[in-house]
């Protein structure tokens, strides 16, 4: 059994205490991330550009990443998507209206995602939004027996204003695509924990991602070597992609599931305690989505979100069992109002 001690030289340092993530209201950003592009290796594990075509198919359904000539969007562009779907699901649990274009502050992104910020840092980011804009998605739909091919990015467009005193960026505007933007209306969305952010290879970012779409809040899940290594679009031989899992089994850093490796190449990854399912009452009370409890966390982090899910069942009983178009939202919204008027329970 690794210690936490251990863990940690296997993670990237927190850069900043969770008080200098109020900056902005960013705290109140749960990490999100689409479920299309955690299903499908979109992202690009090689830290050199990679400018080749991928193709993956699945019977006759097939999907291509076309790189533009700086390369394919990497893992850890995809970081800045995360930023704004994050952004996104918190402006929607706040009542606000949901749009395409999202306003970003250099350093809050920056701060959100775990990375230093040094100059170099903001021009890695219009690197990052480059590729993001240059990645290109083609795809065949099957709808009423015609076969309809579709193109789209990963993001719509940017722009990119820089401070005249520093000559650094300062805001960035990001036009998301149709096919990230109705995952977010959709909700078709997944928490990340925090420390996403903190692993430090590309192959444990996507590991991570496969295992909390498949796994989920399941006890375990069993995935062949091969099958994962292909899930993780690696160009790594099995060899190599073998001894790279040991190596996450061994550290037992992976957030919110551990890691081993069985016999015949079969990877198991266990359930850590704090994903299990919420066991919900079996009343005719709202039922609540198990990603809400995150969020509430976010806006009444001093309390036990449980109880506040009790107190506004009493509530919603109380008041005759109003209809609710929206019982996560307004759930949410029930947990900061009561932590607005009494922070401290």
């Amino acid at each position: 059994m690794t210690s936490d001690l251990q863990k940690e030289t296997y993670l990237l340092p927190i850069r900043y205490t969770q008080h200098d993530l109020f900056v902005c209201d960013i705290a109140d950003a749960v990490l999100k991330d689409d479920m299309a592009s955690m299903e499908h290796p979109v992202f690009s594990l090689s830290k050199k550009p990679d400018t080749n075509l991928r193709r993956y198919e699945n019977g006759n359904y097939w999907i291509e990443v076309v790189p533009s000539v700086k390369g394919l969007a990497t893992i850890y562009d995809k970081d800045i998507l995360i930023y704004c779907i994050s952004q996104m699901i918190a402006k929607a649990n706040s009542g606000g209206r949901l749009s395409p274009h999202v306003k970003i502050v250099a350093k809050d992104l920056l701060v959100f995602i775990n990375r230093t910020t040094g100059g170099k840092d903001y021009e890695a980011l219009k690197e990052a939004l480059d590729r993001l804009d240059g990645t290109r998605i083609r795809t065949n739909v099957k709808t009423g027996g015609e076969e309809e091919y579709k193109g789209f990015g990963l993001i719509e467009s940017f722009e990119i204003r820089r401070s005249e005193k520093t000559g650094r960026i300062s805001e960035i505007a990001v036009k998301l695509s149709d096919w990230v933007f109705r995952s977010i209306e959709a909700r078709e969305v997944l928490t990340l924990h925090r420390d996403y952010f903190r692993l430090r290879k590309p192959i444990e970012r996507r590991v991570y991602e496969i295992a909390r779409k498949h796994c989920g809040r399941q006890d375990s899940w069993r995935i062949s070597l091969e099958l994962l290594r292909n899930k993780c679009g690696s160009r790594d031989s099995m060899k190599g992609f073998r001894f790279a899992m040991k190596v996450l089994a061994k550290g037992d850093h992976l957030p919110d599931y551990s890691v081993s490796l069985a016999e015949n190449d079969i990877i198991c990854f266990s359930n850590r305690s704090v994903m299990k399912e919420v066991n919900l009452p079996a009343t005719d009370f709202p039922v609540l989505d198990p990603e809400t409890f995150h969020d509430a966390r976010t806006v009444a982090p001093t309390y036990d979100v449980y109880w506040l899910e009790q107190e506004w069942q009493r509530w919603w009983a109380e008041s005759g069992k109003p209809i609710l178009q929206n019982p996560d939202a307004a759930f949410i919204g029930f947990c900061r109002n009561r932590y607005g008027r009494k922070p401290n329970p």
